[in-house]
């Protein structure tokens, strides 16, 4: 069997002048103006805060804790409201609050912790994306993401990206929940080799399903000369491809954001993650 080898690399108020002597009063708009929107960039349709600033994904955020933190948030600094209100396109039940590790809190989109970048100076700035290969900006349909984080096996061993045992954050595909995606190391270029037609081994290694038309992925899994991403059916199913290697979850991870527990499955390199510096899967 072979194995991968890599190269690891805001209600606002208004204030009314009554023009007498008891001056301005300060009452509450009764316009209900969208602290959270979505607005047309370089980059397309981004969600933004105040003042239509961008707000961005962090990759190391992918398991759902935010990890910016200390001076790290000097330059992304945090985004928070108690109760924001959101404009057209976006979905009230999408947004969320956790508690960060300073007890702060912050705003969350699909579990996503959002942030400003500090260098966007007007609304519909984007010069964050990419910067690090670790920020992205946010947007409403990633069909994937990238993750920044240790690789944890199912038997609790700490890997790296180019599937050894070791420590360090390694860069690697994710749903749009934040869920580990997984190369089969016996598939061929946008071939499965693993689903059986029953789909009886479907429950440990799902297929990864994703509609024919790729949505939006980030601008560092772009390529000027082609796209590495596809979609093919597999006992008729649509599964999405990167680089031709089928994509597929690891039923262990039991759907938990951050999880990578099938990189140790049945060994090392059989069922490894992949990012923009893995080969391409074999004719």
């Amino acid at each position: 069997m072979k194995t991968f080898v890599y190269v690891n690399r805001l209600a606002l108020l208004t204030f009314v002048c009554a023009g007498s002597l008891l001056g301005c009063s300060q009452e509450e708009n009764p316009t209900t103006v969208a602290s959270l929107e979505l607005l047309s960039t370089s980059l397309g349709q981004v969600i933004t805060g105040d003042a239509g600033k961008t707000l961005y994904f962090f990759a190391g955020d992918a398991a759902g804790t935010a990890n910016c933190t200390g001076g790290c948030t000097g330059t992304w600094p945090v985004f928070y409201q108690e109760t924001p209100t959101v404009g057209k396109g976006l979905k009230a039940i999408d947004f969320g609050t956790i508690t960060r590790t300073d007890g702060n809190k912050q705003t969350t989109f699909k579990g996503w912790p959002l942030y400003y970048f500090s260098k966007d100076a007007k609304a519909g700035d984007v010069t964050g994306e990419n910067v690090g290969n670790v920020w992205m900006v946010a947007k409403t349909n990633y069909t994937v993401l990238l993750a920044s984080q240790q690789l944890v096996g199912n038997d609790g061993k700490n890997y790296t990206f180019d599937t050894k045992e070791g420590t360090g954050n390694s860069l690697f595909l994710v749903d749009s929940l934040g869920r580990t995606l997984y190369a089969f190391a016996n598939d061929k270029h946008n071939v499965n080799k693993y689903t059986k037609a029953d789909l009886s081994n479907n429950s440990t290694w799902p297929i990864f399903e994703a509609s024919s038309a790729i949505g939006e992925i980030p601008s560092a899994l772009k390529r000027t000369d082609r796209t590495d991403f596809a979609a093919i059916t597999a006992v008729g199913k649509t599964q999405l491809t990167y680089k031709g290697w089928p994509l597929y979850y690891f039923g262990p991870d039991q759907g938990v954001r951050g999880n990578t527990k099938g990189v140790s499955v049945p060994r090392p390199g059989v069922w490894p993650v992949v990012n923009a510096t893995s080969p391409e899967a074999p004719n």
